[in-house]
């Protein structure tokens, strides 16, 4: 009998579950702060943002197919915490947007990718390289020998766009709500570069020069060196448990990210 009434409350409570919302709303922004100036080191090489199994935040219909849709403007809660920041010398506001799900798992929410901020597409490659300068036309309206469907393809990714901020975010629920923010914030800088080595006459009976290695003890060499420019990389990847209807702000030295969940019921 009481397995009966269990069952019964379970049935009987069962939509209000089932009918359970919540719509979650970001802005991302960056730090008016050459990362030089920071005291913290980034290595110049960094692995790309895993996009596998991602949904754009532009593709409404995939996202509405796993139970997100997107918020707009006028439903935004968080446009005076936006005029701050945008009002502010030390901050620069890259994206504010927004978008209603369920009550989903980590297995079940998608990661949202989405991408902000300046172009940087034709000046760097998407290595972090300087373009070099565009091949000229062959003569004649000839085709280049080596054109292919292959070399197509590679122009076609070549001239895709290389935002200034780029990552995915995933909100899901496993007893409370979680967020889990993967980006990647990129700035021109510039690197030295070793191009090659200078023979040097041996010197004897002194120390070796600095910035010289020996060769086979048959003679000093002097690394040639160069700066470059080149799109460096900065990462931020964080997890955090959140409560709805609270204001979170998950920081980073160079950028950082305002997020409100909030509950709708019914």
């Amino acid at each position: 009998m009481k397995n009966i009434i269990y069952l019964l409350l379970f049935a009987i409570s069962w939509p209000s579950l089932a009918a359970r919302q919540f719509d979650i709303e970001v802005i991302l922004f960056k730090r008016n702060i050459a990362p030089e100036q920071v005291s913290e080191s980034w290595p110049d090489n960094q692995k790309p943002v895993d996009l596998n199994g991602t949904i754009d935040f532009g593709d409404t219909a995939r996202l509405q197919a796993r139970g997100l849709t997107p918020m707009p403007s006028s439903q935004f809660e968080l446009n005076g915490q936006y005029n701050k920041l945008q009002q502010h010398a030390g901050f620069t506001p890259l994206a504010h947007f927004g978008w209603r799900q369920g009550d989903l798992s980590r297995a079940a929410a998608p990661r949202i990718h989405f991408t902000a901020g300046k172009d940087f597409s034709a000046q760097f490659s998407a290595d972090g390289t300087v373009k070099s300068a565009q091949p000229t036309e062959p003569a004649d309206g000839q085709m280049d020998e080596g054109f292919n469907e292959e070399s197509l393809i590679s122009a076609q990714e070549e001239t895709s766009s290389l935002r200034e901020l780029d990552g995915t975010l995933r909100v899901y629920v496993q007893h409370f709500l979680f967020t889990e923010a993967n980006f990647a914030l990129r700035e021109p800088s510039r690197r030295e570069v070793i191009i090659g080595a200078e023979p040097l006459a041996p010197i004897e009976g002194s120390l070796e020069p600095a910035g010289s290695v020996q060769i086979g003890h048959l003679q000093e060499v002097k690394k040639q060196v160069k700066v470059e420019e080149f799109l460096k990389t900065y990462q931020f990847q964080q997890q955090r448990k959140m409560r709805s209807g609270e204001t979170h702000y998950l920081d980073h030295p160079l950028m950082g990210m305002v997020i409100q969940i909030r509950r709708i019921d019914g």
